[in-house]
């Protein structure tokens, strides 16, 4: 990966696509006010530095509920006996490998990681608990919150113009 420098055509490009990664070039040149060849190759520049790790679609959880049910939002403070790098690695790698984690953070101060948990139900979340912190002998406390509502969910890296 290259590092680059950003402009504020950059700028536009990353808030429209972080906005809505499925507008086709044409919409993201004239949003831009610049050419579409021009735009592609700026959108080409931006994925070779890596700025754009990738593009996803963001599902609806509650259309999506009378199908797969809502599950169970978790955010869960993780605290180890041992906070050194080599045990921190191994952790965030343990964890990072399980689906249900969606995010993982390393904190500071208070626990050493804050995870965000996405299972279908209440036994869902045991069996996650068992297998990624009661059989580690690294973690010595789980503090768990459940979600009751969503009120935003919000992915954009803020940019200034």
């Amino acid at each position: 990966m290259e590092q680059i420098d950003i402009d504020g055509i950059d700028i536009k490009l990353l808030n429209a696509l972080q906005t809505d990664a499925s507008l086709n070039n044409q919409t993201l040149a004239a949003l831009a006010h610049i050419s579409p060849p021009t735009c592609l190759r700026r959108i080409k520049r931006l994925k070779d530095a890596g700025l754009i790790e990738r593009e996803v679609a963001l599902l609806n959880p509650d259309k999506l509920a009378s199908i797969t049910g809502h599950g169970l939002t978790a955010i869960v403070e993780i605290s180890l006996d041992h906070q050194g790098d080599e045990k921190q690695s191994a952790f965030e790698q343990r964890i990072n490998a399980d689906a249900a984690v969606q995010q993982c953070y390393r904190t500071s101060p208070g626990p050493d990681f804050v995870l965000i948990i996405h299972v279908h139900d209440m036994p869902g979340y045991a069996a996650l608990s068992q297998r990624l912190f009661t059989s580690d002998a690294n973690v010595r406390n789980v503090k768990a919150f459940f979600s009751i509502q969503r009120s935003k969910f919000e992915l954009k890296v803020l940019l200034s113009q």
